[in-house]
């Protein structure tokens, strides 16, 4: 924890002492919201600038929609929290050299999109909304926080033939235990911002915990998954992984890697190989993750030369 966060948590740990809805409504805020928007990296620019521009209309604001290919064998890319669709540069071309066409978006409060912040049901939206003009997808691959929108969205409607979840959240409660760490709040701010969750961003939900956890009736998710995760991921443990692994089992293949953390992951040459290699080849029995001859073990990718980091 650095010190302008420990001070921050400091703060608001104070503040509930004397004024707990004070002190939680703030909580609230710095959760629901963005800190900053991500920029496009000089080394996405290319890729970016290529795509084709929609807009959508999600909850009043103006959602940014990208398009590379010529829209057939759709792939639907989802970035996570505080990221943006750039993010995805590296698959864009190789998912084009496999006769694929890239579909992805900048959700409300991020990249070019309008809005100031934005919910997993907004994500579900944009999803279902995406599909229904540029699908059936042949897969879906997100990050992050997108990973358990994609989940929500593949359970309630929306159908894919494969799904790769890098960095993935897998229980949607991590959401406010992470913030809650990373802010070294105390319990009763917990219970204060975990009950605005509830009352605020979800009023109509009687088991949100549930219903948008990505481990929730397994049975009702179809596509073969390969999970991707870092063993030093400090944003999203690798636990949330193992979560998903024990959840679905044979149905899906976990691939691990070390050094990359949670962003660089995105970039590395030897996970862009196994992810396009499992959306290109998808073999009859249980996946095969094709690994690089370096690899230590089996479903562990040893980290590469550094690469920029992505948001």
């Amino acid at each position: 924890m650095d010190r302008s966060t420990a001070l921050l948590g400091r703060a608001l740990n104070g503040t509930a002492l004397i004024a707990p809805p004070l002190a939680g409504r703030a909580a609230f805020e710095l959760f629901r919201h963005p800190i900053r928007r991500s920029r496009v990296r000089s080394t996405e620019r290319e890729v970016h600038d290529r795509a084709r521009l929609s807009v959508l209309g999600v909850g009043g604001s103006p959602v940014t929609v990208y398009r590379w290919g010529d829209g057939t064998r759709p792939v639907l890319l989802v970035h996570g929290w505080r990221s943006r669709a750039s993010r995805f540069a590296g698959f864009v071309p190789r998912l084009l050299d496999l006769g694929l066409s890239p579909v992805a978006f900048d959700a409300p409060g991020h990249g070019d999109s309008g809005g100031r912040a934005t919910t997993i049901l907004e994500y579900r939206e944009i999803i279902a909304r995406l599909h229904a003009g540029h699908g059936p997808f042949e897969a879906v691959v997100a990050h992050s926080f997108g990973v358990s929108a994609a989940f929500l969205a593949l359970r309630e409607g929306v159908p894919a033939g494969r799904l790769v979840a890098i960095s993935g959240v897998a229980e949607f409660r991590f959401l406010v235990d992470g913030f809650r760490q990373q802010l070294g709040l105390g319990d009763r701010l917990e219970r204060e911002l975990t009950r605005r969750i509830e009352r605020v961003l979800f009023p109509a939900e009687e088991a949100l915990w549930e219903r948008f956890d990505a481990t929730h009736r397994p049975a009702e998710i179809t596509p073969r998954i390969l999970v991707v995760h870092d063993e030093d991921d400090d944003v999203v443990p690798i636990g949330q992984a193992h979560r998903l692994k024990a959840a679905y089992g044979d149905r899906l293949d976990l691939l691990t890697t070390r050094g990359l953390g949670h962003r660089r992951i995105l970039t590395e040459p030897g996970v862009l190989d196994n992810a396009l290699g499992f959306l290109a080849e998808p073999p009859p029995g249980p996946a095969q993750v094709l690994l690089p001859a370096a690899a230590a073990a089996p479903h562990r990718l040893p980290a590469g030369p550094p690469a920029p980091p992505a948001a």
